[in-house]
C-alpha cells in the first residue's frame, strides 16, 4: 500500500506543477506564519483589523442581541479562523453579559495560536467555556455541529475575501448546514476604496507582509524539504479591478529550478514567473447580498466603522 498524502503534500504538488502556479493561503498559517500575520494586524498601513475591531467595541451587544433575537435560551459562539482571537473576546464578553457564560469554539489550523485564544479568553473572562477546535474548516464545521445552544458562528477579518466566488459559496453553504435554521453568522467583509490605499494595506513599508508571503515558500523548505531561496523572489501586491480584489504574488527574479526533495519533484520558474498565493475580494452590499442569499442565509444587519472602510454583516439561516 502507498502511504497516505498529507494536504500539504497535495496542495503544494497541485499547486506548483500547474501552469498559473497558485498556493492555497491556508499554508500561511503555520505557528511562524500566525505570528507574522498578528504583526501585520499593527501595521499602520493594515486598517481591516482596527476598523473592525472599532466595530465590536461599539455595536457588540446590539450584535450577540440580534443573534439572540427569537431565542430565549443561551447562545453559543463559534469562530472560523479564529487565530488568536482577539477580537472575538469583545463578543464573548458581550454574551457573558447577556446570560452569565457561554460556550466559545474557537478554530484554527494554528495549534499554538488558538493556545494563546484560550489562555486570553480563560483569564479575561473565565466565565466562559473554551472548546479550542485544531483544523480545517471541514472539521471544525463538524464540530460546530455539537452545541447545544443557539449558534452564532463567526467569520470575521475579511476571511471570506480570499475565496473565489464558487468557492466562498461553497463554504457558507457548509456553515449554514452545521447551523440549526434560525442560527446566525456574523461575517466581515473590507469595503472597495481607493486602490492605493488597499496596496498599501497588502505592500507595507517595514516589509512584513513580504515576509508573511514568503513564509510559504519557508514552510515548504521547513515541512517538505523545500529548497527555496527566499531572496529569489519577491513579493506583489496588485489591484484586480476586474475581480474587486487585491491580489498576492511572489514572483521569481531569475530562470531557476526548485527541487522539493519531500515530493520529488522539481518545479521550474521563469524570471517574471509567478505564484498566487492570496485573494481578498473587497465587497459591496449587492455582492455581500448575493453571497448570502446563495448560501442559504439573509442579512438582516451590517455595521461600519466609523469612516466606513469595513462591515461586518449579521445574517440568519433560513
Amino acid at each position: 500500500m502507498g502511504r497516505l498524502i498529507s494536504s500539504i503534500e497535495y496542495a503544494v504538488r497541485s499547486g506548483l506543477l500547474r501552469a498559473d502556479k497558485r498556493l492555497p493561503p491556508w499554508l500561511f498559517y503555520d505557528d511562524e506564519g500566525s505570528r507574522l500575520y498578528e504583526r501585520i494586524t499593527e501595521l499602520p498601513e493594515y486598517y481591516l483589523t482596527r476598523a473592525e475591531w472599532s466595530i465590536f467595541q461599539t455595536h457588540s451587544d446590539r450584535i450577540v442581541a440580534e443573534a439572540a433575537r427569537g431565542w430565549t435560551g443561551p447562545l453559543d459562539l463559534a469562530e472560523l479562523g479564529a487565530g488568536t482571537a482577539t477580537k472575538s473576546l469583545l463578543l464573548v464578553r458581550a454574551t457573558v453579559r447577556r446570560q452569565g457564560g457561554t460556550t466559545f469554539m474557537p478554530t484554527d489550523v494554528s495549534a499554538e495560536a488558538l493556545a494563546i485564544a484560550a489562555a486570553r479568553i480563560e483569564r479575561e473572562e473565565p466565565r466562559a467555556r473554551v472548546r479550542p477546535v485544531v483544523g480545517h474548516h471541514e472539521h471544525a464545521l463538524d464540530a460546530i455541529k455539537t452545541l447545544e445552544q443557539h449558534q452564532l458562528v463567526m467569520f470575521i477579518g475579511s476571511s471570506i475575501g480570499n475565496y473565489e466566488d464558487d468557492e466562498a459559496r461553497t463554504l457558507l453553504r457548509a456553515v449554514r448546514s452545521s447551523v440549526r435554521t434560525g442560527g446566525a453568522l456574523l461575517l466581515g467583509t473590507d469595503l472597495r476604496k481607493d486602490p492605493r490605499v488597499l496596496v498599501r494595506a497588502y505592500d507595507d513599508a517595514q516589509g512584513v507582509t513580504a515576509a508573511f508571503d514568503k513564509n510559504v515558500l519557508a514552510r515548504i523548505n521547513r515541512e517538505l524539504g523545500g529548497g527555496f531561496d527566499l531572496d529569489a523572489f519577491r513579493h506583489v501586491a496588485l489591484w484586480n479591478e476586474a475581480r474587486s480584489r487585491i491580489e498576492m504574488h511572489l514572483e521569481s527574479l531569475a530562470d531557476q529550478t526548485v527541487r522539493i526533495a519531500g515530493l520529488r519533484v522539481d518545479v521550474p520558474f521563469r524570471r517574471g514567473e509567478r505564484i498566487h498565493t492570496e485573494s481578498s475580494v473587497k465587497y459591496d452590499e449587492a455582492m455581500v447580498d448575493g453571497l448570502l442569499d446563495a448560501s442559504g442565509f439573509t442579512r438582516e444587519a451590517t455595521l461600519l466603522d466609523a469612516e466606513e472602510r469595513f462591515a461586518v454583516h449579521l445574517a440568519r439561516a433560513r
